[in-house]
Formats: structure tokens, sequence, C-alpha cells
């Protein structure tokens, strides 16, 4: 299947939108994707993932989330009481490592889109410290003494509402779009797709 996006049946894609998603997906870089919320921010990301034929991997970022949670975690407490049990489970550390999102999206089959949703409401740090994940597309797991290196580099989406600024060397490594608000003209059409007929009073 072509990796073309040229918007779909169901989302209205501005030309400049279509250069910034079919540029970042040619390049392998991560597209930036800002606006106001409403914008279509995040249906963007499953809307590409439709029209190329690809899987979604969802990540949404709260205040609370560490970059460290995309690649994996490991469950040191549930070890220690299992061990505690004797569970047979204990010998094998990989009972107690879980996946994250940056992980699934490095081992799956084919090429997914990963959206990165709202990485904005994360603490300061947390865009440079995925920064040489998101370069090499590949990690190092200490528990297990392995390296998770994607065969093929997924398309990455990111989205940010605005609320904090983001490091320069984050988003020098980044293709960036603003959806602005529709104009009228962009509205109609978007009107006109969900709600075909509708009267002009309207």
């Amino acid at each position: 299947m072509s990796q073309r996006f040229e918007g779909t049946d169901n989302y209205v894609a501005t030309e400049d939108l279509k250069v910034a998603v079919n540029a970042a997906i040619a390049l392998e870089r991560p597209l930036l994707i800002k606006g106001e919320p409403g914008t279509g921010k995040t249906v963007l990301a499953y809307e590409i993932a439709k029209a190329l034929g690809s899987d979604l991997i969802t990540w949404h970022i709260k205040s609370t989330t560490k970059a460290t949670m995309g690649l994996y975690e490991y469950d040191a407490v549930s070890r220690l009481r299992d061990s505690q049990l004797g569970d047979e489970r204990v010998k094998d550390i990989k009972n107690y490592i879980k996946k994250g999102k940056l992980w699934e999206a490095f081992e799956h089959q084919g090429r997914p889109v990963l959206l990165i949703d709202e990485i904005d409401k994360a603490d300061i740090e947390f865009p440079n410290d995925l920064l040489q994940e998101l370069d090499r597309m590949e990690f190092y797991v200490y528990e297990t003494n392995e390296t998770i290196k994607a065969a093929v580099r997924p398309i990455v989406i990111i989205t940010s509402n605005n609320e904090k600024e983001l490091p320069d060397a984050f988003l020098r490594r980044c293709f960036f779009h603003y959806i602005r608000f529709p104009d009228s003209e962009t509205m109609q059409e978007i009107v006109d797709v969900h709600y075909p007929g509708i009267k002009n009073k309207l």
C-alpha cells in the first residue's frame, strides 16, 4: 500500500497538512502537530493509520508520565513478593518487565503509526528524555541485558495543545505543523463530509 496521505472520506486535510504528513513519512522524522483543542490533532493520527492501512499504537501522556514508561517498567515489588512466596516465575526476570508503547511500536510487524498524545502535559524534561530513543529507534534494557531496536521506523505523530514550550533540541528533530481553526471554506467541507445535504441556513 502506498505510504502517502491524501486525507480520508472522514477527514478533510488542507494541502499544507498533507505536505507535512507526507514529508514526515518519507523522511522518517516525527511529526509534531500543534493547535487549539478540538482542531483534530488526535483524530489525524487515527486517520493516517486508516489511510495507510497501518496499526495505531497510542500513548496518552499525563502530568505523571515519565519517558521511561514508554520504553518499559520493571516491577521489582512483585518480584520480591513472589520470591517470598516461592513462586517459580521469579527465576525469569522477563516476567516482571512490562513493555511500553515505544517497545510495542519497535517490535511491531509492518510499519505502525505511533501517537504520542498531548506531550505538553508531561514534565518539561519529558521530550528531551525521548530524544535518543526517537533518533536511534532503539533502547537498552538493563535488567535483561538486551537492546530493543526497530526493524522499521514507525510513523511518529506527536500532539501538543501549546500548554508549555517544548525544548529546542526536541523541536529540531521534528517536522512541525500548526492546525489553525478552519476557515469558512474548510469548515463547509468538514460539515459536508459529516452532514451531507444539511440546510444552508444552518
